[in-house]
């Protein structure tokens, strides 16, 4: 009897014990109890995502909230494997820098895979990025072979200017001219001013020129080259990352996911998305 006496008297006492750290666990702020039941996105490991300013694929709202088609891409997959996502506006030229250094673990904006197969550790392709071709609505271009000999604008060192000075090996005419400008808004206003016959580069941008011009400008449907858009890491590093994630990424596509969000951006899902139909 003094023995089980003894044992019951040894179990209160445990009881007791372990009560009074129970409660002392929900009245100290951030209490083991309350972290375990707590699940919030701050809670994962951060991955930092280098990013440029280029709609519809990355850039940041007035109110400073990061929006478009790779940023909501991003952040379903990077918490589908378990990382908040955080994004980083980088000065592109600075790029190799930064993700050689730590400073971004990855650069993820619209960025081709194209001929830099071997320069990164590649996640994707999770999308194709077209370069088209605008003119004016009345004009009488209406394919790419009506070019032969017209005026052709683009942006240096893009693409375009590649495609066009034949850099890159195609079946595009030869043009009378190639005029190269630095910026976007040049490039425009060298088709507004009749300066050019037809302007060439990435197809998100001239969609933008041609929404905002309300019927000035058209589109021609053929594309001279199509990218591979890929998520770029430092060589030589998160090989297993790099692979869950294209992994992650084509199950997003099955699932509808990316296609939906393509197409909330404007870009059709049959041109942009791997597996999809090439008119």
């Amino acid at each position: 009897m003094r023995k089980n006496r003894k044992n019951d008297s040894h179990t209160r006492r445990k009881r007791i014990c372990i009560a009074a750290l129970l409660l002392a666990g929900s009245l100290i702020p951030g209490g083991c109890g309350i972290k375990k039941e707590k699940t919030s996105d701050s809670e994962l490991p951060e991955i930092v995502i280098g990013i440029d300013y280029f709609e519809p694929y990355s850039y940041q709202t007035s109110d400073g909230e990061y929006k478009g088609i790779d940023v909501e891409l991003a952040e379903e997959a990077f918490q589908r494997l378990g990382y908040q996502p955080e994004f980083e506006k980088v000065v592109w030229e600075d790029k190799e820098k930064l993700l050689s250094d730590g400073t971004i673990d990855c650069l993820w904006s619209c960025y081709s895979m194209n001929e830099r197969e071997n320069k990164y550790q590649w996640a994707g392709p999770y999308m194709y990025s077209r370069q088209m071709v605008v003119v004016r609505a009345e004009s009488e271009i209406r394919t790419l072979q009506d070019l032969k000999g017209k005026r052709i604008a683009v942006q240096a060192t893009t693409k375009a200017e590649d495609l066009f000075l034949h850099n890159i090996k195609s079946d595009l005419p030869h043009a009378e001219q190639v005029n190269c400008f630095s910026s976007s808004n040049e490039l425009y206003a060298a088709l507004r001013k009749n300066y050019a016959d037809a302007i060439a580069g990435h197809e998100a941008m001239l969609g933008s020129l041609i929404q905002d011009g309300k019927g000035v400008y058209r589109m021609l449907e053929e594309s001279p080259y199509k990218s591979e858009l890929g998520i770029a890491f430092k060589k030589g590093t998160h090989e297993e990352l790099a692979e869950k994630l294209t992994e992650t990424l084509t199950e997003m596509q099955s699932e509808g996911i990316t296609e939906k969000i393509v197409t909330k951006y404007g870009l059709d899902a049959d041109e942009t998305l791997p597996g999809g139909e090439s008119k």
